[in-house]
């Protein structure tokens, strides 16, 4: 693994480990922005790994169609709630009118966002151990 693509998968662990210390606070929106971005951070890790030019996107579903276009076998991820995720990272920092994103998220929405996160990851390691990206990144 290369130092550019170590420091993609550190951030987003850190990233994750942040969200669940957020969450131990009760700082609901904080976590939910924190999973989006370390679930973020590891499909675009992975992307350049495999040599790719990340899409400039918040979107979720958009990397995992960039990862489906190179070959990788993604149905575990399009499995999961990526949609939700990704709408958590801006309805977590911006307010929405008069709703501020401290109201409008809660335990429920932070343990969900915790585990699609924690997935997401798990996928990319996974991916990552299974095949040579020692030169693409």
């Amino acid at each position: 693994m290369t130092s550019r693509l170590q420091a993609w998968i550190r951030q987003a662990e850190n990233d994750l480990a942040m969200a669940d210390f957020a969450r131990s606070g009760g700082f609901f929106a904080q976590a939910c922005y924190g999973c989006s971005q370390a679930a973020e951070k590891s499909l675009k890790g992975l992307l350049m790994a495999l040599g790719q030019e990340p899409p400039r996107s918040h979107s979720l579903e958009r990397l995992v169609d960039a990862l489906a276009e190179v070959g990788l076998p993604v149905e575990p991820l399009r499995s999961l709630q990526l949609k939700a995720l990704s709408r958590m990272s801006t309805a977590s920092r911006y307010p929405d009118g008069d709703a501020a994103p401290v109201d409008l998220f809660d335990a429920r929405d932070c343990e969900q966002a915790l585990g699609i996160a924690r997935e997401v990851l798990a996928w990319v390691n996974r991916a990552l151990n299974a095949g040579p990206f020692d030169g693409a990144a």
